[in-house]
């Protein structure tokens, strides 16, 4: 068999044209636009590019973006008080700082220094505390794009069997409590999981979030399961990228997603979803 390929690219957009319209309407109704703001201290290239590709989409859905760009060798202290500033403006409605930090930087005092009602990444404990309690906090960008990505193929989620490799803040925990809100039996597995291969097997849905390479080969799948594919991975001197499942577990798996083009393109666009609803939650608009 071979698995059906679950674009991330087309519901991406789909998300993206969704947005869009909500913005329009808000400005139709004598609203304002949302407003993003990003910061990114240092030129790393990789930074750039990401802060780069959210701009675009913000541009794209009628957002606002504004970019606050730190030098190399800004302090600490600087970056919280633009973080401050930011939490004071009444016109912004969403921050990311984009990581990672400089060394000397502290990302969790970062983190706990953003507005939870503006934390369009959902990393504060106070936005992941809600998503464990079931309440209306904003949503970690690629776990939330998981659970679309799933519908949008047509998986089925309640009921099914779940395992969840990896068990970061970022994506394996938040993707776990996703899953069970969904009425998902779910299992986390990481580094230290006994007969790890026993497990996955079981699952009708695996979501891969390791940051190892292939790691999950085609005679860890259950045949006709959903696979996600979190992980990206750069070939050193090429431009290729591979994730963490290995592509022949397209022979086993009912879906799967692809590397690129499956949840990365999922989580620019939950962040601006996460931006429009931060608006309408701040302003009351009830959307």
């Amino acid at each position: 068999m071979s698995a059906k390929i679950i674009d991330g690219k087309a519901l991406s957009q789909r998300i993206l044209g969704e947005a869009k319209d909500d913005v329009a309407k808000i400005v139709a109704e004598g609203g304002r636009p949302p407003c993003l703001a990003v910061i990114l201290v240092g030129g790393d290239p990789a930074s750039r590019i990401y802060v780069d590709s959210k701009k675009a989409a913000c541009v794209g859905a009628g957002i606002i973006s504004v970019a606050h760009e730190l030098p190399d060798d800004a302090s600490e202290a600087e970056l919280l008080r633009i973080i401050a500033d930011l939490n004071a403006d009444g016109s912004v409605d969403g921050i990311l700082v984009q990581s990672p930090l400089p060394a000397r930087m502290d990302e969790q005092k970062a983190l706990l220094a953003i507005d939870p009602a503006k934390d369009v990444d959902g990393f504060h404990p106070m936005n992941a505390g809600l998503l464990a309690k079931g309440g209306q906090g904003l949503l970690p960008g690629t776990p939330a794009g998981i659970i679309e990505l799933l519908k949008y193929a047509g998986v089925k989620i309640e009921g099914a069997e779940a395992v969840v490799v990896g068990r970061s803040n970022i994506v394996g925990k938040p993707a776990a409590m996703l899953l069970i809100k969904e009425n998902a039996t779910v299992t986390i597995c990481h580094s230290r999981t006994q007969n790890l291969s026993e497990i996955t097997k079981r699952a009708d849905i695996l979501v891969a979030a390791l940051g190892k390479r292939n790691f999950i080969t085609p005679n860890m799948i259950k045949e006709g399961a959903a696979v996600i594919d979190v992980g990206i991975h750069r070939t050193p001197g090429s431009r290729k990228i591979t994730g963490d499942v290995d592509p022949a577990c397209a022979d086993v798996a009912g879906y799967i997603t692809p590397v690129p083009g499956g949840v990365g393109p999922m989580t620019v666009a939950m962040l601006i979803k996460n931006c429009v609803k931060a608006y309408n939650q701040r302003t009351g608009n009830g959307r």
